[in-house]
């Protein structure tokens, strides 16, 4: 069974300056405390459904590297990736921007299609044995720093 993680952060700042910012995998570095940005691959340039990015990730002294498919693409609604390491599954980021009197909603959510071996060998990798709790502490940080970019 798939599980998940959500976080919700208002921003005042418009759905469309926000939704530009998570749609542009090259500068998340700049907000994740885990992302290091990256580049788009196979002739892509942004961020169409089918396009594919190779991302940058750290955690302490780990590297790793991980290759997304843009799965969903609705300025300034919601944009999504699918992470997927052939059979043995990956996760999907997904983030819902809500319009708001006083800016936007935004939801980050990410959703675990792992199988205990990717979730073995995602440990080994990445050091994080608990990607959910893990994960929700850096989509909260994610989520905070997006804000103070996007309301200037």
């Amino acid at each position: 069974m798939d599980h998940g993680v959500s976080v919700v952060r208002e921003i005042a700042a418009p759905a469309e300056r926000v939704w530009a910012m998570v749609a542009d995998l090259d500068r998340m570095g700049e907000w994740s405390p885990e992302n290091d940005g990256g580049r788009w691959t196979g002739g892509a340039e942004g961020p169409e459904v089918g396009a594919v990015f190779m991302g940058r990730n750290h955690n302490g002294w780990r590297r790793w590297r991980t290759k997304v498919t843009v799965i969903e693409s609705d300025p300034p609604r919601r944009f999504a990736f699918r992470l997927r390491i052939g059979p043995l599954g990956g996760c999907d980021w997904v983030y819902d921007i809500e319009p708001t009197d006083d800016g936007c909603r935004v939801t980050e959510s990410w959703v675990d299609h792992r199988s205990w071996a990717l979730k073995k060998i995602g440990w080994a990798a990445s050091g994080v044995a608990d990607r959910e709790t893990h994960n929700r502490a850096t989509m909260e940080a994610t989520l905070e720093h997006l804000a103070a970019a996007a309301e200037v």
